[in-house]
């Protein structure tokens, strides 16, 4: 059996995007240096992927619609020990990103943002509104110090993994967070900025009928 050669000091930094090719510039210069770049394609009909590639990042495709499986997919692809993610949409910056990293280095099993909106309707009521029930949730139920869904977050590749396969679209944050304090994970969080997103609308935020389906998958995976 051939093994993958993992590298153990390197950070991929795993976007599933659809659709963000004009966000995507921004977001990707914004990457730290020494950082590699995956963004994984997911069902776009817009230029992301070309824009990602003439910009230096790896491309990957996931034909699987949905937010768990293109983060999954992009996981499975990297090539290093610690893995980050965020959202290809310009609303958190990825320079934020190196302090999640080192407190994985420095022991915890996850690293996670708490999203902090820099201006009035950033977040739209709704949609805060359900993030603060399931946060609270989690506090009560797993006891986890996380007032957030950790929409950006950093953890070790391998160990991700070891959770098995999780929620394939949006509760994917979610039960990634109910696994880890399952499996008794040291998970820590620090605030993040919340911006505008820089283009396009989001797929869940950004309608009524977005939050639904979100609302759905989250309620599907505290069941």
């Amino acid at each position: 059996m051939t093994r993958t050669h993992v590298d153990p000091d390197g950070v991929t930094v795993v976007i599933p995007c659809r659709d963000e090719a004009d966000a995507l510039p921004n977001v990707l210069a914004a990457i730290p240096a020494g950082y590699q770049a995956l963004v994984v394609d997911n069902g776009s009909i817009d230029a992301t992927a070309a824009v990602a590639r003439g910009r230096g990042a790896i491309v990957v495709r996931e034909d699987r619609p949905g937010y768990g499986a293109a983060v999954q997919a992009g996981i499975d692809a990297a090539r290093t020990e610690l893995i980050a993610v965020l959202d290809g949409d310009g609303s958190m910056d990825p320079a934020e990103l190196p302090e999640l990293v080192e407190l994985v280095r420095s022991g915890a099993d996850l690293a996670v943002g708490r999203r902090r909106p820099t201006t009035a309707g950033v977040w739209p009521w709704h949609a805060r509104l359900g993030n603060l029930l399931v946060a609270r949730r989690l506090r009560r139920k797993y006891g986890l110090p996380v007032h957030d869904i950790a929409a950006m977050r950093v953890g070790r590749r391998a160990r991700i993994q070891s959770l098995g396969p999780l929620h394939l679209r949006s509760g994917y944050p979610l039960e990634l967070l109910v696994a880890a304090a399952r499996a008794g994970w040291q998970v820590v969080e620090r605030d993040i900025a919340y911006r505008p997103r820089a283009g396009g609308v989001s797929k869940v935020s950004g309608s009524w009928l977005g939050t639904l389906r979100a609302t759905k998958d989250f309620l599907a995976v505290l069941r």
